[in-house]
């Protein structure tokens, strides 16, 4: 009874941890700019010369961030892009993540972009990625009338539920950031019907591999739907294993980020034993040395290196892994 609790227990308190951080977003945002500015806001991402480099400005962004009011359930980036003829610009990306409209959220924007500009002398092009589920709400900007003084502050805004009826264009579309916005309305659409989510997570990820996507890109968009798309625990175990029997039947010659998960979920196993096994498959033959090594490790240490064996590519990573810690 008590096992039940404690397993009862873990998982809320990993469903808390994963619901309340915003890194995900943060993450696919800065892993696929380029992709999520070509497919949320094209008129924009046309004026960008996408040949030079792009800079994420956080240091900026926390200077004139730190007096405001701050939740957990919203992301922001401020970025430096180049337009055609050479010109810096700066985009203030806003990713409203909560499923209620915020009260405020206009203020807030025009807030932030009045700081970039009285900061660092930038005018910032403020844009919005809309998260929630209501249908109605669609800020667009702040104004205000007075004798002698008005303001009309605009900015762009996209909203992922307008998307729920454009299903069969996300599936043929080819910028990565079509899973991720089908990954967030079926994390929406699934809501309190866990067994429909896990069907849902497993079509989303088998999308990854039908569309031909890299090695890299399947990680990066399973550790987003893995994220969003929490499952109860026993679930999450019988997802994992037909997910699992799925990669090995598209021979598969790569660990992917549902490796991390079963090592995560596959204690049964025996953490030194998977460890061993994974990285046998990645790196070749292991020497008795290697092996010795890594069977005295803690948990914690094969934890860290459960996560850091997705990125070998073959023994002289795991050797330098090995020497740095």
């Amino acid at each position: 009874m008590s096992n039940k609790k404690t397993n009862k227990n873990t998982t809320t308190q990993l469903r808390k941890k994963r619901v309340d951080n915003d890194s995900p977003w943060k993450e696919i945002l800065e892993t696929y700019f380029a992709q999520a500015m070509m497919f949320f806001f094209p008129e924009t991402a046309s004026i960008i010369d996408w040949s030079r480099k792009y800079e994420f400005l956080d240091k900026e962004f926390q200077q004139i961030s730190r007096k405001a009011k701050q939740g957990k359930r919203y992301a922001d980036k401020l970025v430096k892009v180049w337009g055609h003829k050479g010109e810096e610009l700066w985009l203030l990306i806003h990713i409203e993540i909560q499923a209620k409209p915020e009260k405020g959220f206009e203020i807030r924007m025009f807030t932030y972009n009045f700081r970039i500009f009285d900061k660092f002398g930038k005018p910032a092009i403020s844009l919005a990625i809309l998260c929630d589920n209501s249908k109605d709400w669609r800020p667009k900007g702040f104004s205000f009338t007075y004798p002698g003084t008005s303001l009309d502050f605009q900015f762009g805004s996209n909203k992922l539920l307008d998307y729920k009826d454009k299903w069969s264009e996300l599936e043929a579309s080819d910028n990565v950031f079509a899973h991720v916005v089908m990954a967030h309305l079926k994390m929406q659409e699934t809501q309190r019907k866990p067994k429909q989510r896990k069907e849902s997570k497993f079509s989303l990820i088998r999308k990854l591999y039908e569309k031909g996507l890299d090695e890299q890109d399947i990680r990066n968009l399973y550790r987003f739907i893995d994220w969003v798309m929490i499952l109860p625990e026993k679930l999450e175990n019988e997802f994992w294993k037909e997910l699992k029997q799925f990669e090995e039947e598209q021979t598969m010659p790569y660990l992917t980020t549902g490796e991390r998960i079963g090592y995560r979920l596959g204690k049964q196993e025996g953490e030194q034993g998977l460890i061993l096994r994974q990285l046998s498959r990645r790196c070749g033959e292991l020497s008795p040395e290697v092996r010795a090594r890594i069977e005295s490790m803690s948990s914690t240490q094969l934890e860290a290196l459960g996560e850091a064996l997705l990125d070998f590519t073959g023994i002289d990573d795991l050797n330098n892994w090995l020497q740095q810690n």
